[in-house]
Order: structure tokens, then sequence, then C-alpha cells
């Protein structure tokens, strides 16, 4: 296993990515990036400067304010997990509501924005040992990723964990409002001009609607195990 390789874990939203990233970068010692963090918090900057609403996005003022977001992800030891920073601020539990899940996909259809995150994801990978989650990960960020994954789950399951996920935070959601952003986030994700959510050639599918957690890692550890073998 010492061997280093580059994880490439794409898929729809609310599919567990990120817990099964976290899990295979933890259990690996490798760096974990959630590059959805990353697109969420530009969401985040485009709701607080008024770029982003309901019935208006300015993506010209987005584009012409990129050059003044700082993203940063910063470890803290007490979660086990990196959190996500803009422009020095924590707002790892801002980016994570139904708000900003309204509009982040919009936000990451902008080619001037996918085009800043990619060139920073490339390079949090140049050494290898990483494991990174998002949409064009396998495709787009890691094309030569060692393995790739795609997960998938019915629209239905994956509001219903996201709307779980959202209630046990005090959010106050109904199933029929997640299940809406559910659906067209896979629709604006899956038909965006630029590096639409696609599985890559070489990439291997995982329907996660019927396993838990611990059998979901357990399934992937052994296909990282085998890759690492191979090469």
């Amino acid at each position: 296993m010492n061997k280093k390789i580059t994880i490439a874990i794409d898929g729809f939203s609310s599919t567990g990515k990120s817990t099964l990233a976290k899990q295979l970068a933890n259990h690996l010692g490798y760096v974990y990036v959630d590059t959805g963090a990353m697109y969420r918090a530009v969401a985040f900057f485009a709701m607080q400067n008024g770029y982003i609403s309901t019935d208006f996005f300015e993506k010209e003022s987005l584009i012409n304010s990129l050059p003044f977001i700082k993203l940063q992800f910063k470890f803290n030891a007490d979660l086990g997990f990196a959190e996500m920073y803009l422009n020095d601020a924590n707002v790892e539990t801002e980016i994570r509501t139904i708000e900003v899940s309204r509009f982040v996909s919009k936000v990451a259809e902008v080619s001037e924005v996918r085009s800043k995150l990619v060139e920073q994801q490339k390079e949090m990978g140049k050494d290898k040992a990483i494991v990174m989650d998002g949409r064009d990960i396998g495709t787009v960020v890691f094309p030569d990723a060692e393995l790739k994954i795609f997960m998938t789950s019915s629209a239905t399951t994956r509001a219903q964990r996201r709307y779980d996920e959202l209630v046990q935070k005090g959010d106050s959601v109904t199933f029929e409002e997640v299940l809406k952003n559910v659906e067209e986030r896979d629709y604006i994700d899956t038909h965006r001009e630029d590096s639409p959510l696609v599985m890559a050639d070489d990439a291997i599918e995982i329907d996660n609607s019927h396993l838990d957690r611990k059998e979901q890692f357990d399934l992937v550890l052994e296909l990282v195990t085998d890759t690492i073998k191979s090469i």
C-alpha cells in the first residue's frame, strides 16, 4: 500500500460522495478535497454580495469578483476533517444550507468559476495521495486518475437522506422542497455546457441505494487495494 494513487469520486448530489471520500482519506492517510464545498463557498459569496437570488443572477458581477475570492481548507482536529474558509472566514456551516443548495448548480455552470476552481484542484492533487469528490473529477480535473468511482442512487432515496440530514441539523425544510432541489440540481449538472456531470468511460459505477456506509466503504476500499496492487 506504499504506492500513492489519485482517487476521483463523481456522482449526483446527496449520494454520500463526501462521506465516502472522508472515510477513504482517513483510512489511507490521504488528503481529502471536497470540491462541492468550493462551489458552495462561491455560491455563498454570490448570495452575500447580492449577485444571485431566485429571480436573477448577475454573472458578470460574480466573474469580476473572482480575483477577490480566497478559498482555503483548514483541518479541524476536533472534527477530523478540513473545513471550508472563504476570505479567511469559516463558512462550513453556512454553505451546507438548503438556501445555498438552491444556487450552487447555477454558479457551477459559469465557465470562469469552473476554470478558477479546477486550476486550484489540479494543483492540490499534483503529488497524488488524494481523494477528491465532485462532478467532473474523473473527466476534467484528474482524467488520468488511477481509480474513478461514479456514485448514484434514485432521486427519492437521495432526497430522503438529505432531508434527514437537514432536519437533524435543525433546518426547517419539507421533503418535497428537498426532492425538488435534488431533481433541479440533477438537471442542471447533467445539462450544463461546461463539464457536465457524466460518468467517465473508465469509472466504476456504484449504486448505493441499498448499501449502508460500512458496506459502501468496504466495497470501495477493496477497489482501492486492487488498484494499488495492479500498478
